[in-house]
């Protein structure tokens, strides 16, 4: 008997839709159909029909981008306002990637230096990398894919994609609408398994490439185990710090950082986590924060009002309250929040001064909670802003421009950003975590690029 996914909203629970879970054999199928394609240098499309078809992806996603967006707010909890944020960025992603094939270039090397080289030239060119296997995730139920699939497509690698699957329909609705812009189906397969059968898939020496967005204990797990020679891209999560020096602008910043940390209930990779505060205005800071989470409606994702919906599953919400009742007892002060509202929502929390010890500080929080930590050496901030496995997006709120530049060149993030909040993407700009937070460089030209490879031709001619 086929298994079924049951697919739920994680807002009250209700039944979505219930999918045929796909066996080995369906996964084996699948693999071998996409190798064969890959060994055919021959049926790779032309680039100009690629850019065709990811054009008019671009316009059916764009004809349809309410009702996805609607679908991605109940499958995945985000709120209806940032989930049409998220279609209106996967369409500019679609366009930027048929935009970017273009760049997809090599480059002359010279020759004729030196005797040897003489009576010859060379050039370098790129070419699709092979099979590329993408795992993703729940929190940007439709971007994320565009992220991880649109690139393989543009650039000519025949990809299998696996959704979370907690959020599948997003991403059958994108690859439907590649399919009805002509992309032939063997070029991008989506399938829904069993975590052992996506390993399993991974992991064969048939995929060339592994794209994962998702945690760092199963994605440095999957590094491990990967077949040798097969590239791969990992995207993990951090505890995003800021460092707000005594003369910052906080009429400016703390609507930033507000929305940077309570945005899609803090389940985002960059999420405003860790905030630093110059003890001089420390308390000023804490209660306007405090006054803009409490502002905040928490609530049902597809309500246009709601600015902060559920998280994911019911055990996530019990972690977040673990964690939080933890850091008060080891003496952080709960300023706001700090509970639960029924069973899959939790109140945007500010909490003071937690342990740099206590989960809150020393793991990805992944819920609705922004820890304040008072300072008066911003040397020593910046010292515990880098003492985590983690290192992704960052920043520096001040109004001096020494500061911001000395700040930006000692803290340890692969980004970091100068008065604004550390969830600010946008999906051209390079985008990578560093340490355990990740391992490549997302965005849509360098995922591009790193699905490609590059390969040097030498001309030789007959001596005149």
């Amino acid at each position: 008997m086929t298994k079924r996914l049951k697919v739920h909203s994680p807002y009250d629970g209700h039944l979505l839709a219930e999918i045929d879970m796909d066996d080995a054999s369906r996964v084996e199928t699948t693999l071998e159909t996409a190798y064969q394609l890959a060994q055919d240098r021959d049926k790779i499309l032309p680039a100009s029909r690629r850019i065709e078809i990811l054009e008019k992806t671009a316009d059916l996603v764009q004809s349809k981008a309410e009702e996805f967006a609607r679908q991605a707010a109940e499958e995945g909890g985000k709120p209806l306002v940032d989930s049409r944020v998220e279609l209106a960025r996967a369409i500019q992603g679609i366009r930027e990637a048929a935009q970017s094939i273009r760049q997809l270039t090599g480059h002359e090397v010279p020759m004729n230096l030196t005797a040897a080289s003489m009576n010859r030239m060379a050039v370098t060119i790129r070419e699709p990398i092979g099979v590329v296997a993408a795992i993703s995730a729940f929190n940007h139920p439709f971007n994320l894919i565009v992220h991880q699939v649109i690139p393989a497509v543009a650039v000519g690698c025949p990809v299998i994609v696996k959704p979370a699957r907690a959020t599948p329909l997003s991403c059958f609705n994108l690859v439907q609408c590649l399919y009805e812009a002509g992309l032939p189906q063997q070029w991008c397969q989506a399938i829904i398994c069993e975590s052992s059968l996506a390993e399993k898939m991974v992991t064969d020496s048939r995929v060339a490439f592994l794209t994962f967005i998702g945690s760092g204990e199963v994605g440095w797990k999957l590094r491990a185990k990967l077949a040798p020679g097969t590239r791969c891209a990992l995207e993990h999560g951090g505890a995003a710090p800021v460092i707000v020096d005594h003369d910052a602008d906080l009429e400016d910043a703390l609507p930033l950082l507000a929305k940077g940390g309570f945005y899609h209930a803090g389940q985002v990779c960059v999420s405003v986590q860790k905030v630093f505060v110059h003890e001089s205005i420390v308390d000023t800071f804490s209660k306007m924060l405090v006054a803009l989470a409490e502002k905040l409606v928490v609530g049902d994702p597809a309500d246009e009002k709601t600015e902060v919906g559920p998280l994911i599953q019911k055990s996530e919400v019990d972690r977040v309250a673990r964690w939080v009742k933890e850091a008060e007892a080891d003496g952080a002060k709960i300023l706001t929040g700090g509970k639960k509202i029924g069973e899959r929502c939790y109140a945007p929390t500010v909490i003071l001064n937690p342990s740099d010890k206590s989960k809150v500080s020393a793991h990805e929080i992944f819920g609705p909670v922004i820890n304040v930590y008072s300072f008066n050496d911003r040397a020593e901030a910046i010292a515990r802003a880098n003492r985590t496995p983690f290192s992704f997006q960052a920043a520096v709120i001040t109004r001096n421009v020494d500061t911001a530049l000395d700040t930006a060149k000692k803290m340890n993030a692969a980004t970091v950003m100068i008065n604004d909040h550390t969830a600010f993407r946008v999906d051209w700009m390079p985008f990578g975590g560093r340490k355990t937070s990740g391992l490549g460089v997302g965005g849509i030209l360098p995922t591009m690029m790193e699905m490609t490879e590059e390969k040097l031709v030498v001309f030789r001619s007959k001596p005149s």
